[in-house]
């Protein structure tokens, strides 16, 4: 093989230098070619995996229910269902579908779900979410267009020179260069490579590229690490596809490309430390006026404001998710009919949903990043949350659910639990909301609350997001403090009674085939 340019040359002893740290089987699986391989793309492998992985890709969305709650009968764990599920996936759509990657993002949270479900009910917010995803690939035509082969790696000298080769090659709108560089990086280390990653991350905010980075990493422990290529390159493929669309379009740049640097400079980031100081409620309620009230590059600045005075990463995320739940209370909700969201609705790509969901990103990311990424992701975060709502928005007159808690009559855990039933069915979101408030004030437990949401998440569509928010609930309800920590719930119980009435394609298949009533 003769090569004809530089270019080849690197890229041939990079594949080299990466299979001998690797070895070959290993980078195989991760889907990086070596230096012998043949110059055409392969299919990708998973191992162990890739019977069920197929399984999920050859058969029809009503054909595979069947099959994978045999293949559990029989002792498959469900860990290694969704793990083939989020593989299937990723490598048919590469992040590069609606559907297909809001399924993929499902995937952890529906998994994490079933460990709140009843034994008998226990698989099925998971079987919802790869009915969804298998109907897609099914839709988009299976193993025979998929999108992710194996690529070959390219090697790129110094930190400083791969981050500014990817981000250059994002806003170039080069595919192949920056999944080259990428694979390159997976192949060394797989934390190293997504911290490399969160500099295409941070070029744009839109809740997509944000969420769909962290599920991607927080399925690896599931998947295992030898599948990081596979599942962060699709990050790769959607930042780019992005900025192409972005030119295609004629939409403007996003302003945080520049106003980090700025930022960055002012705030001398790059020496900056996190401090220990927590906030009290005066502080907490003054910073969450602030992000919601700002405009992005004001709100980010408030963000390296607070991290100059010493608040801690804790303190910063408490706010930024706070403030999202904030935006879900306050809509005003839709102004016109969309399918599945009728007018007045919150649920599925609504400002509050997104923004929450998108913070919970930004706050996982920090603690999994290195110092400079944990710094700079949660000062995007706060830009990203203030950018969330357009002026016209803003403008409109807040939806206000403490308006409605004097019409609350009911007292005691039983009653307001029968009455918030009641008021979902009935798509009530006033009511529902201001009944969880008082059953928080009145001092229940949490847990007959959130179980009756589950119970919703798992039977509703929620238009692609029920599965994703109600974790993103969850999780910022068991670290915000007592005093406001029912804000989550109530506004999960907001959109859960906007979104009731749609029932989930697939769901009813699912509880037929496990026994259990729908």
């Amino acid at each position: 093989m003769q090569l004809t340019t530089r270019r080849e040359l690197l890229s041939e002893i990079g594949k080299g230098m990466l299979t001998a740290s690797v070895g070959t089987a290993l980078a195989s699986e991760m889907g990086i070619s070596p230096a012998f391989a043949e110059t055409e793309s392969k299919a990708l492998e998973f191992g162990r995996l890739e019977p069920l992985v197929q399984l999920m890709q050859e058969n029809s969305a009503e054909k595979m229910l069947p099959l994978v709650i045999n293949k559990i009968s029989q002792g498959t764990s469900l860990r290694d269902v969704v793990a083939s599920a989020a593989l299937a996936n990723a490598r048919t759509f590469g992040g590069e579908d609606y559907i297909g990657f809001h399924a993929f993002m499902a995937m952890m949270p529906a998994y994490q779900m079933t460990s709140e479900m009843p034994a008998d009910r226990r698989a099925l917010p998971l079987l919802k979410v790869l009915y969804r995803s298998t109907n897609q690939i099914q839709a988009k035509g299976g193993r025979s267009a998929e999108v992710l082969h194996t690529i070959d790696a390219m090697p790129v000298p110094t930190p400083l020179e791969r981050r500014e080769g990817l981000r250059a090659a994002e806003r170039r709108g080069d595919v192949n260069e920056a999944e080259g560089i990428f694979a390159g990086l997976v192949g060394q280390s797989a934390i190293d490579a997504y911290n490399d990653l969160q500099v295409m991350i941070q070029d744009d905010v839109d809740v997509h590229r944000t969420v769909l980075a962290y599920r991607a990493w927080d399925l690896l422990g599931l998947t295992g690490k030898e599948h990081a290529h596979t599942t962060l390159r699709q990050s790769v493929r959607y930042c780019v596809a992005q900025e192409n669309n972005r030119k295609r379009t004629n939409y403007p740049e996003s302003g945080i490309r520049t106003a980090l640097p700025k930022i960055i400079d002012q705030y001398h980031v790059a020496t900056l430390k996190f401090g220990s100081r927590e906030a009290d409620d005066m502080w907490l309620n003054s910073m969450c006026n602030t992000l919601l009230n700002s405009a992005p590059a004001q709100a980010a600045e408030a963000v390296a404001q607070a991290i100059t005075e010493g608040f801690s990463p804790n303190a910063i995320g408490e706010a930024l998710s706070l403030s999202a739940t904030r935006r879900v209370l306050t809509d005003p909700g839709r102004t016109a009919a969309y399918p599945g969201k009728p007018i007045g609705s919150v649920h599925g790509d609504s400002v509050g949903v997104h923004a929450s969901d998108s913070m919970n990103a930004w706050r996982n990311m920090a603690k999994v990043s290195n110092h400079y990424n944990a710094l700079t992701g949660l000062i995007v975060g706060g830009y990203h949350l203030a950018a969330s709502t357009g002026n016209d928005w803003k403008q409109r007159q807040p939806y206000s659910v403490f308006e409605h808690t004097d019409a609350i009559t009911e007292k005691g855990s039983s009653a307001l639990l029968a009455s918030l039933d009641g008021a979902i069915r009935e798509k009530n979101q006033a009511r529902a909301a201001a009944i969880v408030k008082q059953y928080g004030s009145e001092g229940h437990g949490v847990r007959p609350v959130f179980d009756m949401l589950l119970t919703f998440a798992t039977s509703e569509d929620g238009a692609l997001h029920a599965e994703k928010y109600y974790r993103t609930v969850s999780e910022e309800f068991g670290r915000t403090r007592k005093s406001m920590r029912w804000e989550h719930v109530t506004a999960l119980a907001r959109v859960t009674a906007s979104e009731y009435g749609k029932r989930a394609e697939g769901y009813e298949l699912a509880c037929d085939l496990l026994k259990v009533k729908a």
